[in-house]
């Protein structure tokens, strides 16, 4: 039983306690299984043993039954045959693998309880390492876990950091600088290299702009007087359309004189 005992003392040992000795808990773990694993073999090979024994020892007490028997049937047969002396010692024969008998039961009963016992023993470790199992298993996934949220908090420990942020401020300053260093140059690559003409009147246009919103700004506050509509064009008269008339016929009359002078 002592090796059940060691088992039963391992099984039942801290988990708690070897994890907070261990370095890495999930390997110490692990080999806690892999150690009551190992112990339990040899825990179920002493059982096969002790059951092993538990069968010799029933068998020979059967042996010495038939021996016993064997020899009641060779007394009966002396004395059917009228030989009493051979009988007596045959029946002696009989009652000294009685007594053999009786040896070897007594050790078979205490085998066979000792075996039993063994048998419930190994069953109830065998559940207790599938327990140890398990609640390895919940240990190790709460470790990794752990570990998962420290990293996490590490993470976010480092984002919060004003250095951090300091450096994306920086980052984003220096890219507006570059921004405006390339705008700059664009537009005086545009005034000494392009079409100064049209850059001009860009601006011309621009700056009109200006003025006519600004103009329509002081009249909307009565600083400038209303804009007034724009005048007509003049409607010529009956008379004056017919002086034209005539001025045109005697512009025509006058043409075709000249014609005929000239063909004089």
């Amino acid at each position: 039983m002592g090796f059940l005992s060691r088992l039963a003392q391992l099984i039942k040992s801290n988990i708690n306690d070897l994890i907070n000795k261990s370095e890495d808990p999930e390997k110490m773990l692990n080999q806690v299984i892999v150690d009551m694993n190992q112990q339990l073999v040899e825990a179920k090979k002493q059982v096969a043993v002790a059951i092993a024994d538990e069968k010799r020892l029933n068998k020979q007490f059967g042996n010495e039954l038939a021996r016993s028997k064997e020899w009641e049937n060779k007394a009966m047969l002396a004395v059917r045959a009228g030989d009493d002396e051979l009988a007596k010692e045959a029946l002696l024969r009989r009652k000294e693998h009685d007594a053999i008998a009786a040896q070897y039961q007594e050790q078979w009963g205490r085998q066979k309880a000792l075996t039993d016992q063994l048998k419930i023993a190994l069953k109830a470790l065998s559940h207790k390492i599938g327990e140890a199992q398990r609640k390895k298993n919940v240990l190790i996934a709460r470790k990794r876990r752990a570990q998962a949220m420290k990293s996490i908090q590490e993470t976010m420990s480092g984002l919060s950091d004003a250095s951090a942020f300091e450096t994306f401020d920086r980052m984003a300053e220096q890219i507006d600088q570059l921004e405006a260093e390339a705008e700059a140059g664009a537009e005086v690559a545009e005034q000494y290299t392009g079409d100064i003409l049209k850059h001009r009147f860009s601006e011309l246009e621009a700056t009109a702009g200006a003025d006519l919103e600004l103009e329509a700004l002081k009249r909307k506050m009565g600083l400038l007087p209303a804009e007034q509509p724009p005048v007509g064009a003049r409607v010529a008269s009956p008379e004056e359309e017919h002086e034209e008339e005539e001025l045109a016929e005697l512009e025509e009359a006058l043409e075709e004189l000249k014609r005929k002078e000239r063909g004089a």
